[in-house]
């Protein structure tokens, strides 16, 4: 079974059904973030989220520091202080753990992969279509604040699954890499630029916008369709030697995670992404195609 698992609504509702009568734990993360309103997440989780969810913030949470000139814009929590925040949510080693946002699964496919790096390996799901699909759906939110007692999370770090800068450059140009990037087009070949203060992509890396692994209403494609789509970027080389990278190196996970669910073995995430990329000026850039 994959490391990566979709709930539809009606399957999340069963299975907190479930858990209440078997008194299985099931932990639901509210993951809403939104880059241009920071609390927008925090807002909309008080003003109703889904029963038993606790907010997990992206930047409070979920990333770590920044470092200005040094560090991208999401770097990767600490482990120590993640865990301490996994079992703060009432996290066990053998919890099942249901991820959602608004819909794309940007932020949910971050949080996914966090626990996937700090070495959890099942029982991990993403609410496919997020909130909007859960109120397609008919199905209510609360209020109430989630009752849970500490969880015993343990973790250590995989640091297989990442990749740092020096070691992207290195590798730049080598036939074997395969160099994704998830940001939407027109910023990856530079044409617009919203969020950092440089234009372009790293040089080598095809555009794999996240965006195009979900259908018309926000859920996730057919796994034969998302196998097919990571077939043809791949084109026979080696799945160990793709990268995926983005902005920051949160809606890469959802490349990752797409690649999961469709049966490939993790990649690596370049986590620092394009907006650590530009903070070191003799760093190559490539614009257009």
């Amino acid at each position: 079974m994959p490391i990566a698992q979709l709930l539809s609504p009606q399957q999340l509702a069963e299975r907190q059904e479930h858990a209440q009568r078997e008194g299985k734990k099931l932990v639901i993360l509210d993951c809403r973030f939104a880059l241009d309103d920071i609390e927008y997440g925090k807002r909309s989780y008080v003003e109703g989220h889904i029963t038993g969810a606790s907010f997990a913030d992206l930047e409070a949470d979920l990333s770590g520091s920044i470092i200005p000139g040094k560090t991208g814009r999401h770097p990767l929590p600490s482990p120590t202080v993640l865990i301490e925040k996994l079992r703060a949510w009432g996290i066990d080693n053998d919890s099942d753990v249901a991820f959602y946002d608004d819909g794309p699964g940007m932020y949910a496919a971050h949080a996914w992969w966090l626990l996937v790096w700090l070495g959890k390996q099942d029982g991990l799901y993403l609410l496919d279509g997020g909130l909007k699909a859960w109120h397609a759906a008919g199905l209510p939110l609360t209020l109430d604040p989630p009752t849970h007692e500490a969880g015993h999370f343990t973790g250590n770090a995989d640091n297989s699954l990442v990749i740092e800068a020096d070691a992207v450059r290195k590798q730049l140009g080598q036939a074997e890499l395969t160099l994704i990037d998830a940001r939407a087009l027109p910023r990856f070949r530079g044409e617009v630029e919203p969020i950092d203060p440089v234009a372009g992509h790293i040089p080598g890396a095809q555009c794999v916008a996240f965006t195009d692994n979900l259908n018309a209403d926000g859920s996730f494609l057919p796994i034969a369709e998302l196998q097919q789509r990571f077939a043809t970027q791949l084109a026979g080389r080696p799945i160990e030697a793709l990268v995926s990278y983005c902005g920051s190196g949160v809606t890469a996970c959802h490349n990752l995670f797409a690649m999961s669910l469709a049966g490939y073995p993790m990649a690596r995430l370049y986590p620092g992404s394009w907006s650590e990329w530009i903070t070191d000026s003799s760093r190559p850039i490539a614009m257009g195609e």
